[in-house]
């Protein structure tokens, strides 16, 4: 049996033995498709002065950034979000903290679109599985605090040492419990496509569709199936989105990278009727200070 076929075979039959009777459809707005541009963090992601925890020195004689510093690059270059993510955070961040991020981006006419936490559910039961959680908890309180939205989280890369199954049934358990605590915070969690148990489509429909929550969705990455076709597969998780990353570059199964056709992925998610953030997250190498200005002067038409 090969692994797709394991990992839905798998799920198919955890929905109807351990999973919530109770399962959230395609997500039905109001209205027309539209969109407003957002940019992620990550995308200056050497220019912080702090990442996941650890000091870091940008490149050249740059001035380290704070979270504050990529607001103000936002508001000077007319992006209307920011994702704040999670990573380039001081390790003792607190309350007045997030207070001043939120107070920044009120000033500055930017919106907190959300932020990400680099969690993974997909571990067995116990110790670093209860950490995870906690630490998700933790940045939804925050997410709260700053009045941002939204947080994209991970299920879990395959792991060795239990099989899918637990794992996936883990990953569900883990997931749920955060959007019970979410949903008293109101706030989004958007389970991304980001590998690991959730390479291919019909796995993490089933895992977002077990759901018992209004406040779950796909964090829809435009970058992260590595199938033998990804505009097909990100058909098939459009319907759930409720945020929406760009990636510049897609890379199928078996196949060269290649530049990401921008209109085709519109499409997509016009169908849908999708509506909300379209947030560029800019991983290519070439320094992002000349590129990611050239793109977001690109995509605004494309957005108008």
């Amino acid at each position: 049996m090969n692994r797709r076929h394991f990992l839905s075979s798998t799920l198919g039959s955890l929905a109807a033995t351990t999973l919530p009777l109770t399962a959230i459809e395609p997500i039905n707005r109001a209205g027309k498709s539209r969109m407003q541009l957002g940019l992620a963090a990550y995308s200056f992601r050497e220019a912080f002065q702090w990442s996941r925890g650890k000091e870091q020195k940008p490149k050249g004689d740059r001035k380290p950034w704070s979270i504050l510093d990529f607001i103000d690059w936002c508001a000077d270059h007319n992006v209307p979000g920011a994702e704040v993510t999670s990573y380039f955070f001081p390790p003792d961040v607190d309350t007045a903290f997030l207070l001043q991020v939120k107070r920044h981006a009120y000033l500055r006419g930017v919106q907190l679109a959300g932020t990400a936490v680099g969690n993974n559910f997909a571990l067995a039961k116990g110790e670093k599985l209860d950490t995870e959680i906690a630490s998700v908890k933790k940045w939804i309180d925050h997410a709260a605090t700053m009045s941002a939205p939204h947080i994209r989280v991970f299920a879990g890369p395959t792991p060795k040492d239990i099989s899918i199954e637990e794992a996936v049934a883990n990953c569900t358990a883990a997931y749920q419990e955060c959007l019970d605590y979410a949903s008293k915070k109101g706030i989004f969690l958007g389970l991304e496509n980001h590998g690991g148990i959730v390479a291919e489509p019909e796995n993490l429909v089933k895992m977002v569709q077990a759901a018992n929550s209004p406040w779950a969705g796909i964090n829809f990455d435009s970058g992260n199936f590595h199938t033998a076709d990804p505009y097909a597969d990100l058909e098939k998780i459009a319907p759930y989105a409720i945020n929406v990353q760009l990636k510049m570059e897609m890379k199928p199964d078996k196949g060269a990278p290649s530049e990401a056709d921008i209109p085709r992925l519109l499409d997509i998610l016009h169908k849908a009727n999708y509506q909300g953030w379209f947030t560029l997250e800019y991983e290519v190498k070439a320094d992002p200070f000349i590129e990611v200005p050239k793109i977001l002067d690109h995509l605004r038409p494309l957005l108008a």
